[in-house]
């Protein structure tokens, strides 16, 4: 469950609460019973550093391939279907000059 931070506007205790996300904000204050609690925006406590973390990351020294290196194997095997291809023609020609 996260922890949420509240604030009152009018008398200014500052709080946190452990609530579900289905949980409606709270809105009034546990101190002076006013209806002036805010939510307080507070940066994320988790920090991601480094890269590796998702497979579309780029390469890195901790290993993984980046998208150039992908893409020029893609080429390398677009080639050599073209090149089967054509070799499968040429053999097909000379089978039939063969039969003739």
């Amino acid at each position: 469950m996260p922890v949420y931070t509240y604030r009152c506007d009018a008398c200014g205790v500052q709080f946190e609460k452990h609530q579900s996300f289905l949980d409606n904000p709270l809105k009034t204050c546990p101190e002076c019973r006013r209806k002036k609690l805010k939510k307080v925006i507070t940066p994320s406590k988790v920090i991601f550093k480094g890269s590796g973390f998702y497979a579309t990351d780029h390469k890195s020294a901790s290993g993984g391939k980046s998208a150039a290196e992908s893409k020029s194997r893609e080429g390398k095997s677009e080639k050599k279907e073209e090149s089967k291809a054509s070799e499968t023609k040429a053999e097909t020609k000379t089978t039939e000059k063969k039969n003739d």
